[in-house]
């Protein structure tokens, strides 16, 4: 009996000797370690959930799409569980996310305002249904979209007649559409391919891709001021990982997400695309198009039409777009 005794406060001295294993989330990423996202988001995230845990939580990157490489199944992918925590496009699942897509809109960003704090506000109202089956860690949007071309220049929307330019998500196909030219829809990482062989004449997107994903090397025609819209991003975890998590560490993931790393994902996406736009200018191989007013005019005429018939054939589109917009 002694002997047992013995044996069972070994054991138990033993146990409380040693430190609890940290748990660590996984974050999956389609791109690789230098892309934006992981400086601005992943990292951020890490650190501060990592501090504030001292260490009981960590978040583990696994970039190149480690978990899987499609861009389109990010979300699923948290969802199933394959991944606790991921970042898209909803531009990639645009049925999944109108509302949220409605600040894609030319004209949807008002002067001075940050889409993060737009999609925050509308959030709790009227946007979180879109998100099933998780937790938003970030929500934000890109740099104004512009016109990225092999071997055409674009200066007025008859330019773009018949051409071939590749979007993100449905709001962007219906503003090419209404320009004129063919949308095509396909994930970010197949256009430098797409633009190479000629299957695409160009692309609608934020300056940050020239750099994040090479499209330097194959552009030679950028035309900057079209009221084009932007993009919009989120980060996001399984909600059953998160309500599995203790208190304490629940409370550091709330601590490290919302709109501060919305702000240090979206101020790191201008701070990219206003930087490559310099770089562009400065490279002799490319004709680089800054539109005049009376230029910018004639393809506000036209893009901005469209907003309200995009407005109006989404449910709850013009509740969505006033919480937005602060009114």
């Amino acid at each position: 009996m002694k002997i047992t005794k013995l044996l069972i406060a070994t054991a138990t001295a033993a146990s409380l000797s040693v430190p609890a294993m940290a748990e660590e989330l996984s974050f999956a990423s389609f791109v690789g370690p230098l892309h934006t996202i992981t400086a601005s988001v992943i990292d951020v995230l890490a650190a501060s959930v990592s501090d504030a845990t001292g260490g009981d939580l960590t978040v583990r990157a696994y970039p190149g799409g480690e978990l899987g490489a499609g861009p389109v199944e990010q979300y699923i992918r948290v969802v199933q569980g394959v991944a606790d925590m991921s970042w898209g496009l909803q531009g990639y699942t645009s049925s999944q996310f109108p509302r949220t897509m409605l600040i894609e809109l030319p004209g949807a960003m008002l002067d001075g305002a940050h889409g993060y704090d737009m999609l925050w506000d509308a959030y709790e109202g009227h946007l979180a249904s879109e998100f099933p089956g998780t937790k938003p860690l970030a929500l934000w949007v890109s740099e104004p979209n512009i016109m990225i071309m092999k071997d055409i220049v674009i200066r007025t929307p008859a330019d773009l007649e018949g051409l071939k330019i590749r979007v993100a998500g449905a709001v962007a196909a219906d503003v090419a559409t209404a320009l004129g030219a063919t949308p095509v829809q396909m994930p970010i990482t197949q256009v430098y391919n797409a633009l190479q062989t000629g299957l695409i004449d160009g692309v609608f997107t934020g300056a940050s891709t020239l750099s994040d994903f090479k499209l330097d090397e194959v552009a030679d025609a950028i035309t900057v001021g079209a009221p084009l819209g932007v993009i919009s991003f989120y980060a996001v975890m399984s909600q059953e990982r998160y309500d599995g998590l203790t208190a304490d560490q629940q409370a550091a993931i709330d601590a490290a997400s919302g709109r501060a790393l919305s702000q240090s994902a979206e101020d790191a996406w201008i701070t990219q695309a206003d930087a490559n736009v310099v770089t562009a200018i400065a490279d002799s191989n490319n004709t680089v198009v800054e539109l005049s007013a009376d230029e910018i005019a004639a393809f506000s005429t036209i893009t901005m039409s469209i907003s309200a018939q995009v407005i109006d054939s989404v449910g709850g589109g013009a509740e969505a777009l006033a919480a937005m917009q602060g009114e």
